[in-house]
């Protein structure tokens, strides 16, 4: 019987940024095999580091999907716990560690029996950079294994565990890489006429950018931009020739995301023009599409687990959080949901530590709930 504790913890110490998955993957694809060892019914692909799992079932209708991402974050634990990270720069601070655990824990719960309809695990690279999900999709990773619907659920240090939220509609944000570059001329701190300052160039950016979402957004609507990093300069006496912008673009609609976008480009070029620098923008939505639960699915779920003891169902608005899982879900139906681990530390926190009794908790309800799917 799997042991539910010890490989979140295992996998807990070896995270790996999107792609580069390898340990994460091995230990994966060793866990599998040893769940399945008796399984008649069960076949497996690999695509790079990601992992389809498929269970024929015995008179198939359908094919129900359950989708759990596998990578890490570029951050320093702080955690302190005796099993944290064992990779330099490199943290499950958002839970990845906890999907992929509970994903093993409905395979082996599944796989004790033929369902009567057809399911599939996907353990999915890249969630965190690269749109994995998309990235499979567009190389025809899933074949005729691509499900009818698709669920998913994402970790919420907020909510205590045995609570579980979702809505019928957008649950999550689509978001936008932004890279910027501005480039002037540089020089001694002494004769600024010489140069051409491109840290006072994105400086400027940086304030006036603020004022796409204040004026050019519906308040009603609502959209996030924000630049989390910068980099100019070299030291205190050197006029900056290049300034470097890093940052995020989040609305809860496409056609939101895209207006921003526009603004944020116009706003980078109008900058650069004004102060007579070169600029280098770059713009990348691909694959983080807002996470649209369908509308009759979520209702079902929602209906579902309302009826469960131990569970408590909650409507919740969107958040401006990203997630890849939107790509997937515009072109399968299907719902995603947060599921409360109660801790002080959000996501994406170098203290992040969620509640390892949710492990079983998510595994003995949620194995059910799919029970009930491919029935």
């Amino acid at each position: 019987m799997l042991d539910l504790i010890a490989t979140r913890r295992a996998l807990h110490q070896i995270p790996e940024v999107g792609m580069e998955e390898f340990k994460t993957h091995a230990f994966l694809m060793e866990a599998i095999s040893g769940l399945l060892q008796d399984c008649s019914f069960a076949q497996v692909r690999t695509w790079k580091t990601g992992i389809l799992v498929y269970l024929t079932g015995s008179a198939p209708e359908k094919t129900i999907g359950w989708r759990a991402d596998i990578d890490g974050l570029p951050i320093v634990e702080e955690t302190g716990l005796d099993f944290k990270s064992l990779h330099p720069d490199r943290m499950h601070a958002c839970g990845h560690d906890f999907h992929m655990t509970i994903a093993l824990g409905l395979l082996e719960k599944m796989a004790e029996q033929q369902p009567r309809n057809n399911l599939l695990f996907l353990f999915q690279p890249a969630e965190e950079n690269l749109a994995g999900g998309m990235l499979m999709y567009e190389a025809g990773a899933f074949g005729d294994w691509l499900p009818d619907e698709f669920y998913g659920l994402h970790i919420r240090p907020d909510l205590k565990v045995g609570q579980l939220a979702t809505n019928r509609a957008t649950l999550f944000a689509g978001t936008c890489e932004v890279k910027i570059r501005f480039i002037g001329k540089g020089g001694h701190a002494a004769f600024p006429h010489t140069a051409n300052d491109a840290l006072v160039a994105a400086s400027y950016f940086v304030t006036q950018v603020q004022s796409v979402v204040s004026r050019n957004v519906d308040p009603i609507e609502g959209a996030v931009v924000t630049f989390g990093h910068m980099k100019a300069g070299t030291t205190n006496n050197v006029i900056a020739e290049t300034a470097f912008l890093h940052g995020t673009i989040r609305a809860l609609t496409q056609s939101m995301n895209l207006l921003v976008q526009k603004r944020v480009r116009e706003v980078a070029e109008g900058i650069a023009l004004s102060f007579g620098v070169d600029l280098e923008i770059e713009l990348n939505p691909s694959g983080y599409l807002p996470v649209e639960n369908h509308p009759q699915l979520a209702d079902e779920l929602m209906a579902y687990f309302d009826g469960v003891d131990g569970v408590e169902v909650i409507d919740c608005p969107p958040a401006m959080t990203g997630e890849d899982f939107g790509y997937l879900l515009s072109k399968v139906p299907g719902v995603m949901f947060w599921l409360g681990v109660d801790t002080p530390y959000p996501l994406h926190n170098p203290r992040l530590n969620p509640k390892e009794e949710v492990l079983p908790f998510a595994v003995d309800k949620l194995s059910d709930f799919l029970k009930a799917k491919v029935k």
